[in-house]
């Protein structure tokens, strides 16, 4: 008792008292029944508005209908593959799951588990995650309906028309998800992905008969009900979670005033919408452009949101206030900075759930060139990436070139997040090292992440699932899964429940520098304070000029004696033959060298092994060269 009393101080004091305010207010709320009453189950049907008023509407999309798209088209055999997935009733899940559905999905089984939820159900009475029901993104990855523009390309660049099957698909779902009740209803940003998606269908399929009135009048009904739920439940998400959450649903109330404006209420949700908007941008989005949920993905998220803000803004003769351009060129500019050239990947760095809402192109998931090249595009930006990709052209931006820029070689610092890089022409070299004022989601401080001629050589394992077994929630999320040191067998962070830390780590200091034959990182952290407080990590890295070969110098102090130190490195099974890591000797006495499997996942939900090394010491401190054999 008196342990978990010091957690919940810890948290409070972490996460600040608006929070714990909050979440004791909402948890008596919805304890007590009293939470429902704001979310009527199955409210009445009405007609807000005609499918012939809707289309006389002034308000500009990135296109009014399929016609205006200025977009070549080019037939390819992967669209056609993920079409005809579709079509027999598989979804690609989280980009990285083939999954049969079948065509007669009922919305509500989760196909990992097999669990059906109780549709029947208020919302606030399902959990988010139970053992039976097993992870429940696997029942809102189909509900998301991001699967919609993988039929809206086939369309296009095969000259077909599959509105019908779109339209059937929205239908059922409506049908069989009354408002405010089942799992559906449970995430207000999976309800704001699912209006955005059902819109640039609305907008595609406009002028065809499939979209009748009956359907279009179903659709209003439902995407009122959406926004009345995502309004009045907003404070979760700007309090409680405040993240990529936020940004998407105070986006979602900014767009429904201009492409729903009769609903009820809807102006008054879109003038919040815009101010919420541009205060969660300003927040979450760091000075230097890192982002607050320190997650390659994550940012990625936001940079597709902040598209679809920026472009839609405009095109209906609005701004935003400064803050949002500045920090979407800044995000623009971090993420260009961690790219790898060969292929547009970046380092898999913190909470990687699958997530990639507008997929407008053929690419894989992992390469970010698309969606950075258009935020880039409708910023007036030239990032210098050489491939023309198609995602730009479906958001229609006409914004001519002003400004060309492209990360340099040599040194790059991004203090506030907490991010260092040494960009060569083929090594990119990736450290991390900061503090948190808000919430981590995995004990990763100092990790290095190392990429040679496109390929990741040194590796963060990603996140595999957020709800599964305690023993690999720990794994992924933990430090035992990055390029880092352990203590005995502790995290840098004391685990708490689902996505808590407590203990956060905190940056003490970090420089990194350019001499004549070297770059020098060297960084300093706050860590392990559940074992002992005032325990610090330093890590010294030195990078050799043009040349593949980096010295790796851990120092703890502070320890409680007889503690072990163990210096972790995660290396692809299939570079193990390229690579040599030779820790050195030194007073604390001989290392104890281990090797064995470890997990790696690129996509969410799928796991491969790789080869873990751990090189451990009775002592405080630990040396090892890291080299590419052969370059």
């Amino acid at each position: 008792m008196i342990a978990r009393l010091k957690n919940m101080l810890n948290l409070a004091r972490n996460m600040g008292a608006r929070y714990v305010s909050y979440r004791v207010k909402h948890e008596v709320l919805r304890r007590t029944g009293l939470l429902k009453g704001r979310f009527p189950k199955a409210p009445a049907t009405r007609t807000y508005i005609t499918l012939g008023q809707w289309k006389e509407l002034p308000a500009k999309f990135f296109f009014q209908n399929r016609s205006e798209l200025m977009l070549a088209k080019k037939p390819s055999d992967e669209l056609a593959q993920r079409f005809q997935w579709i079509k027999e009733g598989k979804l690609l899940m989280f980009n990285s799951l083939l999954t049969d559905l079948g065509t007669n999905y009922d919305w509500i089984t989760n196909p990992d588990a097999g669990y059906v939820y109780d549709i029947t159900k208020h919302w606030t009475e399902i959990p988010d995650y139970s053992p039976q029901a097993g992870d429940i993104k696997y029942v809102w990855e189909k509900s998301r309906f991001s699967d919609l523009y993988d039929i809206i390309r086939y369309d296009h660049h095969f000259s077909q028309d599959n509105a019908e099957l779109v339209f059937r698909d929205i239908i059922s779902w409506i049908d069989k998800n009354p408002v405010n009740c089942g799992p559906n209803y449970r995430c207000s940003q999976e309800m704001s992905l699912r209006i955005l998606n059902w819109t640039f269908a609305l907008h595609f399929y406009r002028d065809s008969p499939a979209l009748s009135e009956a359907v279009f009048s179903k659709m209003q009904y439902a995407i009122y009900w959406h926004l009345h739920h995502i309004y009045n439940n907003i404070n979760f998400s700007r309090i409680a979670v405040r993240n990529n959450h936020a940004i998407t649903e105070t986006l979602m109330l900014y767009l429904a005033g201009i492409f729903y404006p009769t609903l009820p209420g809807v102006q008054k949700w879109k003038e919040y919408g815009k101010k919420w908007f541009e205060e969660e941008i300003a927040y979450q989005v760091y000075e230097d452009g890192t982002f607050l949920q320190f997650s390659m993905n994550y940012h990625r998220v936001v940079i597709q949101l902040l598209t679809w803000a920026i472009t839609l803004s405009e095109k209906n003769g609005e701004v935003f206030s400064e803050v949002v351009y500045d920090r979407a060129r800044k995000s623009v500019q971090f993420l260009r900075t961690c790219m790898v050239e060969e292929n547009g990947w970046l380092p898999n760095y913190g909470a990687n759930d699958g997530a990639l809402f507008f997929r407008l192109s053929d690419t894989h998931y992992r390469d970010y060139r698309p969606q950075l090249q258009a935020l880039s595009a409708c910023l007036g930006m030239d990032i210098d990436i050489t491939t023309a990709f198609e995602d730009e052209l479906w958001y229609g931006s006409q914004v001519a070139m002003k400004q060309r820029w492209s990360p340099k070689p040599g040194i790059h610092s991004f203090d506030i997040g907490g991010y260092y890089i040494i960009r060569e022409p083929e090594t990119l070299t990736f450290i991390r090292c900061g503090s948190y004022k808000d919430r981590p989601s995995q004990a990763d401080n100092l990790h290095l992440d190392v990429w040679y001629k496109g390929r990741n050589v040194l590796m963060d394992a990603g996140s595999y699932k957020y709800n599964t077994d305690s023993e690999t929630i720990r794994y992924f999320s933990g430090t035992r899964s990055h390029n880092t040191v352990m203590l005995n067998d502790l995290d840098q962070m004391q685990k708490g429940g689902r996505f808590i830390w407590y203990n956060w780590t905190k940056r003490i200091d970090a420089s990194i520098r350019e001499e004549e034959t070297l770059f020098r990182f060297k960084g300093s952290i706050h860590a392990f304070a559940h074992l002992s407080p005032g325990i610090t990590h330093t890590r010294t890295i030195t990078k050799r000029k043009g040349e593949p070969t980096w010295v790796v110098h851990d120092v703890v102090s502070g320890a409680p004696h007889g503690t072990q130190l163990t210096q972790l490195w995660h290396v692809a099974k299939e570079e193990v033959q390229n690579i040599e890591l030779i820790p050195s000797k030194n007073s604390d006495g001989a290392v104890i060298v281990a090797e064995k499997a470890g997990w790696y996942s690129s996509l969410y939900g799928a796991k491969e092994e790789n080869i873990e090394m751990a090189f451990s010491v009775a002592g405080s401190e630990i040396t090892t060269t890291f080299s590419i054999k052969g370059a």
